[in-house]
């Protein structure tokens, strides 16, 4: 993780050589969407710590995988059709959840189908894209989610061939 950080301030460093007053403007402007987007960020971290801290360990664990890997990839798979996140708390609640023992297959699929499947957005999408399309294009997104999460458990050895 360290060598982003490396990478990123690297890049800003060369950045701000060629030209210092487009980097310190761009920097300005991601701090001020940062400071916009702050409290949405920590109110959704606390409402998600509280809640993984009130749902034992034992209950994440059991639904989301130890016992089978593919029914915690379904309900993986149906959490994130369902829920309602941005990306910025869906990524370190995946990684909260990886500490507490759930599968990175289940992890693909719950963020995966989080980005690419909308139940709760279906209406939008129904109106601007009618509703055929708009339920095609959310299957095809659960399949996708699901064969990426099995090629994640492939890769990262969940599954054995």
């Amino acid at each position: 993780m360290y060598y982003l950080y490396a990478v990123t301030a690297a890049a800003v460093a060369l950045s701000f050589v060629f030209d210092r007053k487009k980097t310190i403007n761009a920097l300005r402007i991601a701090l001020k969407r940062f400071i916009k987007i702050l409290p949405a960020f920590v109110t959704m971290l606390i409402f998600v710590s509280i809640t993984l801290f009130l749902i034992p360990d034992s209950v994440i664990s059991n639904y989301l995988g130890n016992t089978n890997r593919y029914i915690g990839v379904l309900i993986g798979a149906g959490l994130g059709s369902i829920a309602l996140m941005p990306g910025f708390i869906a990524y370190p609640l995946c990684g909260i959840l990886l500490n507490k023992g759930v599968a990175y297959m289940v992890l693909s699929a719950f963020s995966t189908t989080l980005m690419m499947v909308g139940v709760m957005t279906y209406p939008v999408e129904k109106t601007y894209l009618g509703g055929k399309v708009a339920l095609i294009r959310n299957l095809i997104s659960f399949v996708i989610a699901l064969v990426v999460a099995v090629a994640t458990g492939l890769f990262f050895g969940e599954i054995l061939l």
